[in-house]
């Protein structure tokens, strides 16, 4: 990280950096600073005349990440099922190419939702949070909302979050809570930070309630609200920062591309 002198003559005032970025003007980017609320890299700034490096800095205002790439663009998905999570499909199937081709930036999907799975998806050009966030390691909190076959019990919900074996080991549920049950089915919440494949669906069979639906409805601090399937949005500031505000403070340091794993 490159943590440039405030006596240096290169780099960008801070002021004009977060102004640019739309945090505040540059008064009262001034006054933040003299009430200490600001970081870079880590560093309460003290001098009213900081500068910085836009482009490897980190800085946050009140513990939350601010972005200073311009160009990085983080976008919403909500995954219709029938497509794949992926950019290009060998076998012909609908792929995310179709929510992609409206932004001018090359935009990846963020981890995956198998095919019969929709919900939120997160597509970026910011390389390094996607690795941070798929990484098996960094254990991001996912809610997904399953309809299952079979009128699910109380003694159910406390199976999945008290834990049992699978094939490749044990696994249990952050929290469960059953939302509905009637006329033979259920609709039951689950919070997960695995990263293991298909674990929903494996889990819940594991139980004797196969899901015959599935949508993920949280993806760490991210809502999928109200968004329609198959529409996409690009993040709120709010929604950006608090994004990177978890990938910087709990990135794992062997997150490494290729690491990432299908979530469900």
């Amino acid at each position: 990280m490159n943590d440039i002198s405030p006596d240096a003559p290169e780099g960008v005032r801070l002021q004009k950096v977060l102004a640019a970025a739309g945090v505040a003007s540059r008064r009262v980017v001034e006054q933040y600073i003299v009430e200490g609320r600001i970081k870079v890299n880590g560093v309460v700034v003290e001098e009213l005349g900081r500068r910085i490096d836009p482009e490897n800095d980190l800085v946050d205002v009140d513990g939350t990440a601010i972005q200073l790439d311009v160009s990085k663009r983080y976008v919403m998905l909500n995954k219709p099922t029938g497509v794949v999570s992926t950019m290009k499909d060998e076998n012909g199937r609908p792929d995310l190419r179709r929510f992609t081709d409206d932004y001018e930036e090359r935009l990846y999907n963020v981890g995956r939702l198998d095919a019969e799975t929709s919900g939120l998806l997160i597509l970026t050009n910011d390389g390094e949070l996607a690795h941070v966030l798929a990484h098996p390691s960094f254990g991001v909190t996912k809610v997904y909302i399953a309809k299952v076959t079979g009128l699910v019990t109380a003694q159910t919900i406390a199976k999945l979050t008290k834990g049992f074996d699978l094939d490749d080991g044990f696994i249990k549920a952050d929290k469960a809570r059953l939302l509905d049950s009637s006329k033979g089915a259920s609709l039951v919440e689950l919070t997960l930070h695995s990263g293991r494949n298909r674990i929903v669906r494996r889990m819940l069979a594991a139980v004797e309630h196969p899901v015959t639906e599935l949508v993920r409805r949280q993806f760490g601090p991210l809502h999928l609200g109200t968004l329609p399937a198959g529409k996409s949005r690009e993040l709120s500031k709010i929604e950006r920062g608090a994004l990177l505000t978890l990938a910087r403070h709990d990135a794992p340091a062997d997150a490494t591309p290729g690491d990432a794993q299908e979530n469900e």
